[in-house]
């Protein structure tokens, strides 16, 4: 994870690939849209795939130790 960075001056300071102003949110929201790995560095030339591969590990990490509750619908 040591390519993620966070700096306030930087995107209000969310966790961003080091030497980009691509973020971790940015990457995984691109992901899930259906893009692959390799056609987000096709996109984003300044992005590395160890810089992406950060990005996830990042994401993973701070899910690591999340608690999740089971919630009712509303009614």
């Amino acid at each position: 994870m040591s390519r993620i960075v966070s700096d306030p001056g930087v995107l209000g300071g969310k966790p961003v690939i080091e030497g980009t102003r691509i973020s971790v949110e940015f990457v995984l929201e691109l992901l899930a849209s259906g893009m692959s790995e390799t056609e987000i560095l096709e996109d984003y030339p300044h992005l590395t795939p160890e810089g992406l591969r950060g990005g996830l590990a990042y994401a993973a990490q701070v899910f690591h130790n999340e608690v999740y509750l089971e919630l009712d619908a509303a009614s």
